[in-house]
């Protein structure tokens, strides 16, 4: 197709066709790293519901049976969080709970500032991981 002098052809070229991909790329490079710690700090809420689910129930038995550890009481361990994500699992005597959730799946290989949550009988929290228990917790 010719073109007359002074008249402009319709569309794109390849150099700015190319820019605009190049801008869509760093835009892609920033924003999905984000978006993938953004999940995995969301999903760190269901082991912390989890964990003081158990915790809960641990109180609920040591106040009707004076212990933790009493036959009677109907938790069984390990529990896992409503979605699959963390596997809370206990040590206990009769006067003392550890409670520890302990992520798993892509859960488990993703989070390496917190990984672990603990609890005690005392409130006592912690994390296994590089991160700090007010940053985690």
């Amino acid at each position: 197709m010719r073109h007359l002098k002074g008249e402009r052809a319709n569309g794109f070229t390849l150099i700015e066709l190319m820019v605009a991909v190049a801008i869509l790329a760093i835009i892609l490079a920033i924003a999905i790293p984000s978006y993938e710690a953004y999940v995995v700090r969301a999903n760190r809420g269901e082991g912390k519901v989890a964990i003081l689910q158990a915790a809960q129930g641990l109180e609920r038995c040591f106040t009707r049976f004076n212990a933790y550890d009493a036959g009677a009481c109907n938790l069984t361990f390990p529990i896992t969080s409503e979605e699959g994500r963390y596997q809370i699992t206990v040590n206990r005597t009769a006067t003392t709970f550890a409670l520890t959730a302990t992520p798993q799946g892509t859960q488990a290989t993703r989070d390496g500032e917190c990984a672990n949550f603990t609890i005690s009988q005392t409130g006592l929290r912690g994390v296994s991981g590089t991160g700090t228990v007010q940053d985690c917790w």
